[in-house]
């Protein structure tokens, strides 16, 4: 999982095998699998970088 920002604030917690789409029009758009999108101030660079340190701790042995 990977922590997020919605536009007003709020913190969440994100489950990356969801993520089916991301789109910056400036805001961020996250469209998951379900359907459901979410609108949150990363970027999606910024989101890509925390889902690759995400992987590499829980697929192998490196460090973050």
């Amino acid at each position: 999982m990977i922590y997020l920002t919605r536009l007003n604030g709020e913190r969440i917690a994100l489950n990356i095998d969801l993520i089916e789409l991301m789109e910056e029009r400036p805001d961020t758009i996250v469209t998951l699998t379900t359907g459901k999108k979410l609108v949150v101030r990363e970027s999606i660079r910024k989101i890509r970088e925390d889902i690759i340190r995400f992987r590499k701790t829980t697929n192998t042995n490196l460090k973050p």
